[in-house]
């Protein structure tokens, strides 16, 4: 996953540097080829003839060529802020404004003919002052599209960030298996090694090979269906079973329906981990553990519960505390993946036993 971080990010700069490149060439193009045939139909319909194109021309060229230099200029000057930028652009702009002043009185006695009128100086200035308008709102427009496009940009690479923070959140949870449930099932297998339980050892190892392999193969950011879950869930509670024989009870009641329904891959294993610790190993005669799943108000409420001795009168201790990162683990997954749209809660049941109800929104697969 680092790789990936690392290597996208010169590979977006490059093509948000293409994209802005295309964008001011578009624009550029554009805008000075509109202005310019305005000025040509203006000038047509001031009376001239049709090769007034012969001033316009020269006057926008020199102008498009002038913008140019200013562009080279502001993002030379980029890190400057708005009042100082304003005040080192006027004169580049008075001079590109200049210069477009030059090529209309050039342009203009290039084409003058002996019944027309020598240009004014007063006709100059006054062509010289509203081209430099021109230069500033051009400077103006390429300053406002400029700060408009990084902070495009600045939006993107946070959500950007954000979302790859989010992936790194849920893969972390995802992957936390809890070493003791592995140390655990290895200890055990060992112990039937040593008794010559070959058979039982074998099935053991398959169970947890089969187990690692689903938690591997199974992406944290791809929701899985209820069915598949406790497939998954059935693998755990396999591996359990030959460790606690007759001591651990499973009750599955899921209608049918709902086993299409969508959620979190490996969400339900450490709730039943929780479950078989806490109420399951530490009793001579074992216990009961039931999962159930309902339909209710259009979300999917799953019931993890057992007939154990249940928590203090404060709740679950605390992650760290002899409770794991199980209940914290499945909470903050939760959080993360729903937001507000789903609920968490955990504590002791009526009669005895304890419980963990999980409520989110019911999505059902298209297969």
């Amino acid at each position: 996953m680092q790789v990936r971080l690392h290597t996208s990010a010169p590979v977006n700069l490059r093509l948000d540097t293409a994209d802005t490149n295309r964008l001011f060439w578009q624009l550029q193009l554009a805008g000075w080829s509109g202005i310019s045939l305005f000025s040509y139909l203006l000038a047509l319909v001031n009376g001239r003839g049709w090769d007034a194109w012969k001033v316009t021309v020269p006057v926008y060229l020199a102008g498009f060529a002038g913008t140019l230099g200013l562009r080279l200029l502001l993002r030379l000057w980029r890190g400057l802020s708005p009042l100082p930028l304003a005040a080192a652009i006027t004169l580049p702009a008075v001079a590109v404004g200049a210069l477009m002043s030059i090529a209309l009185g050039w342009s203009w006695a290039l084409t003058c003919v002996d019944d027309c009128e020598p240009m004014k100086t007063s006709s100059w200035l006054g062509a010289m002052v509203g081209y430099t308008y021109l230069i500033l709102a051009w400077a103006f427009l390429y300053i406002t599209l400029r700060v408009y496009r990084a902070l495009q940009q600045q939006t993107r690479q946070a959500l950007e960030a954000s979302a790859m923070a989010h992936q790194a959140q849920l893969k972390m949870l995802r992957y936390q298996l809890n070493p003791h449930f592995l140390f655990n099932t290895l200890n055990a297998i060992s112990t039937l090694v040593l008794d010559r339980d070959s058979n039982t050892a074998n099935r053991m190892v398959q169970g947890l090979s089969a187990f690692l392999r689903y938690s591997l193969d199974n992406d944290p950011m791809q929701r899985v269906t209820l069915g598949q879950e406790l497939a998954a869930a059935a693998l755990y509670l396999d591996i359990e079973k030959i460790r606690f024989d007759a001591r651990l009870r499973v009750v599955i009641d899921v209608p049918d329906e709902l086993r299409s329904a969508l959620l979190p891959s490996l969400l339900l294993q450490p709730l039943i981990e929780n479950a078989i610790k806490h109420a399951i190993a530490g009793r001579v005669d074992g216990g009961e553990i039931q999962i159930r799943a309902r339909s209710l108000n259009e979300a999917l409420q799953i019931t993890i519960a057992d007939d154990g001795p249940g928590c203090g009168s404060d709740g679950p201790a605390p992650a760290g505390l002899g409770h794991g990162v199980g209940l914290a683990n499945t909470r903050e997954r939760l959080r993360v993946l729903y937001s507000d749209r789903q609920q968490f809660r955990a504590g002791n049941r009526e009669g005895g036993g304890f419980e963990v109800i999980l409520s989110l929104p019911l999505d059902r697969s298209a297969g």
